[in-house]
């Protein structure tokens, strides 16, 4: 069979210029060639065909997100779609159409089907509109971490062959240093910058910068959507969070981006018209697919510029928030906040939360603030939330702490994902659905990624034997439900014995004097690994010693399980949450070998 290799500006060719490619070879060899190239897609050939049946503009139009904002327009024009502060307010008409100019506008400055559209912007309008108005233009978006330097943002531009790039005032100088990096590589064109002011009423600090109500105000809203013309065309470009060194582009497709947003607001069991707080960046993974999906449901997004204890609260109350999306990190935060910033809810506030495993005390702490918390888990890869901890009604009469226990398993598949597994990541036999048996999460279906931008082999192995591989250690219990244990690269070897980082880091946050904890392997000439835990203690409980806190481990763990280094300190994170525990391993290599250091005292 021939195999042919495809190179392009952006991420993938469309499934059309696919079928374009392989008239190229003989009939016999056509079937083989698309299903190496875009992963066993529906062919004619393997079709059930019946007399009479055709497909057609009458019965087939490629799935796309776009189509949300089109119908949010007819069906909720004159609700609310979007609050920002006490300035900024617009209904669905409105934002249908700043999006239709702001998509005329990147046409009118030579962006056309295929190029890659970047922002760096916290959760402001902009960001919001730019979901729809990219794709509007046929173009792909590109949201960047605003967490990153500007050697990072150089690298993501050059790599995603970014045309443009969107930038809030408040990263202006990140984006600039970035450009200025890119403009020393004679290889390339910088991408043409747009600033996004603090506020509508603010002007550009420099005078050749496009600004982004300008840029908008010139387009039409007459502008015909350039709709795509295969539902696997891309939709974005999104890179993963940073808890590894090198960020890997991640591409969505609209098929998968449609699904997704469906399938997260049933997960977040919103019912139609929500009022949606942006605590969760929109940047990462497209906001879990919800700045397309509130659009489906006529919900309101709030959108939020600074993630605080005191703006959450004040958020909640003046517009009677019905649902947000956090990390673990988030909740801590919520939940650890000083009486003085807490405000009454106006009702019961239901909180969709991932990035990491929850700690069962934050989501108990929650629950009691008058919060209702689901977990649901995902990556990058799967476009978000791949399974759910879906909730039994038995399980209301349960002890706060024991609900709250169920509540941090990642639990079963979502909707909208054909399946997703716990099985060997050698033999891919499943494991026993005993509560015990290790084995890696696996999933496969509509909403996971088409691939890693211009990374062929990272791809080919992230799909190996046709499902895609997590990484993430888990054990499926009795009732079917899903539990991680540990991330592959995180499990600690010591003495022969596997420790479950997870399953320390639990404990830790048990601790009452504790907010935050991470635990990582330390390398030690006589055991090969011991764990390491890195702490963050409340405010006032600063006389906790290390030995305390040790010594709290083994009255609940096995003695072999607690951490045999405590370092106080604050945790290096992602603006989503994720603690970047490849730092937290180079701190701990640094230390050199425990025992080595025993035996020399």
């Amino acid at each position: 069979m021939t195999t042919l290799l495809i190179s392009s500006n952006v991420a993938l060719r469309s499934f059309n210029d696919l079928n374009r490619l392989v008239q190229l070879h003989p009939r016999t060899q056509r079937v083989q060639l698309r299903c190496k190239l875009a992963g066993d897609i529906e062919t004619d050939e393997s079709r059930i065909l019946l007399e009479g049946v055709v497909t057609s503009s009458a019965n087939y139009v490629p799935l796309t997100p776009i189509s949300f904002l089109e119908r949010a327009a007819d069906v909720y024009g004159d609700r609310t779609s979007v609050v920002f502060g006490s300035s900024v307010k617009y209904t669905w008409e409105e934002t249908h159409s700043r999006c239709l100019k702001l998509a005329s506008a990147l046409v009118q400055l030579g962006i056309s089907r295929g190029d890659v559209v970047a922002a760096l912007a916290p959760n402001v309008p902009a960001m919001q509109e730019l979901h729809f108005a990219v794709p509007m233009a046929e173009a792909v978006l590109c949201t960047l971490n605003t967490r990153l330097d500007s050697s990072m943002v150089a690298h993501l531009l050059k790599h995603s062959e970014a045309k443009m790039i969107f930038v809030d005032q408040q990263f202006l100088q990140i984006a600039q240093q970035a450009l200025s990096l890119l403009s020393k590589d004679k290889t390339i064109k910088p991408p043409i910058l747009i600033l996004i002011p603090e506020s509508n009423n603010s002007s550009p600090p420099v005078s050749n910068i496009h600004e982004y109500e300008n840029l908008l105000s010139s387009g039409s809203s007459n502008f015909a959507i350039r709709w795509p013309k295969s539902e696997f065309d891309p939709i974005s470009i999104n890179y993963t969070s940073g808890t590894t060194s090198s960020p890997k582009g991640v591409v969505y497709n609209h098929r998968g981006a449609y699904l997704n947003s469906i399938s997260t607001f049933l997960c977040h069991g919103m019912a139609p018209m929500p009022t949606y707080l942006w605590t969760l960046p929109m940047f990462h993974c497209n906001g879990w697919c919800m700045n397309w999906g509130v659009a489906a449901l006529g919900g309101t997004n709030v959108c939020l510029r600074h993630v605080s204890a005191k703006d959450i609260f004040e958020s909640i109350s003046v517009n009677k928030v019905t649902h947000m999306s956090a990390a673990p990190i988030v909740l801590s935060m919520m939940a650890n906040a000083s009486p003085n910033d807490r405000k009454p809810l106006p009702h019961k506030v239901d909180i969709l939360i991932g990035g990491s495993p929850p700690p069962p005390q934050i989501i108990s702490k929650m629950e009691q603030l008058g919060f209702g918390v689901s977990h649901g888990y995902g990556l990058t890869e799967t476009y978000s939330a791949a399974t759910s901890c879906l909730w039994k009604p038995e399980w209301d009469s349960l002890p706060l702490e024991e609900r709250a226990a169920l509540k941090s398993r990642q639990g079963v598949q979502v909707l909208c994902i054909e399946k997703v597994d716990v099985r060997d990541p050698d033999t891919m036999k499943n494991v026993p659905a005993d509560g015990k048996s290790i084995g890696e999460i696996v999933c496969r279906g509509n909403t996971v990624m088409s691939g890693y931008l211009k990374d062929v082999k990272a791809t080919e192995e992230a799909f190996k034997g046709g499902w895609f591989h997590t990484g993430d250690v888990a054990v499926k219990h009795p009732d079917g439900y899903i539990e991680i244990k540990d991330r592959l690269k995180d499990i600690i070897i010591s003495g022969g014995e596997n420790i479950s980082t997870l399953e320390v880091e639990g404990v830790l946050h048990s601790h009452p004097a504790v907010v935050e904890a991470a635990v990582v392997a330390r390398p030690d000439d006589h055991w090969g690994q011991t764990p390491c835990a890195f702490v963050k203690l409340k405010e006032g409980s600063e006389e906790i010693t290390s030995d305390e806190i040790i010594k709290y481990c083994r009255d609940h763990l096995p003695h072999y399980m607690a951490p045999r280094t405590v370092l106080f300190e604050d945790l290096p994170t992602t603006s989503t949450g994720k603690v970047q525990k490849f730092i937290l391993r180079e701190k701990a290599k640094a230390l050199g070998s425990l025992f080595s250091t025993e035996r020399n005292v």
